[in-house]
């Protein structure tokens, strides 16, 4: 049984990664993997994605490019303001500028550079370096 849809599709990008693969597919598909996958599309950690129906509710094809080292879904999912911001980024990025905070705001998902832009603060789901 599957309990975070989030989480297992970032698990299987990341086996994906790690064995090789160029491409793979993500099901359950849904508009928070989706928009997730924008950010991660933006930022050049992955090359595209499609969403493609099936019987089950759907299926992202993604076209992977080799740069991901490591993502992950973060657990409990904190809320932060936007003055806490980069103390999340020293705890789950291995440098400064490098890797990407993924946050849900109320200006949709968007990364830890985009919310300092903005000035706005949210939940943090994931990271990806």
């Amino acid at each position: 049984m599957k309990h975070d849809p989030l989480n297992d599709a970032l698990s299987t990008i990341n086996n994906a990664e790690q064995s090789g693969k160029l491409q793979c597919e993500v099901a359950p598909a849904s508009k928070l993997i989706g928009r997730v996958l924008k950010v991660m599309q933006d930022n050049g950690y992955i090359e595209s994605f499609e969403y493609m129906e099936n019987g089950k509710g759907g299926v992202f094809s993604i076209s992977l490019t080799g740069n991901i080292n490591k993502c992950q879904v973060i657990k409990p999912r904190w809320t932060l303001q936007k003055k806490d911001i980069e103390d999340f980024e020293s705890r789950y990025l291995p440098a400064q500028n490098f890797g990407v905070l993924i946050i849900t705001t109320n200006r949709g998902v968007v990364s830890n550079t985009e919310a300092k832009e903005l000035g706005i603060g949210g939940k943090l789901l994931a990271y990806v370096f």
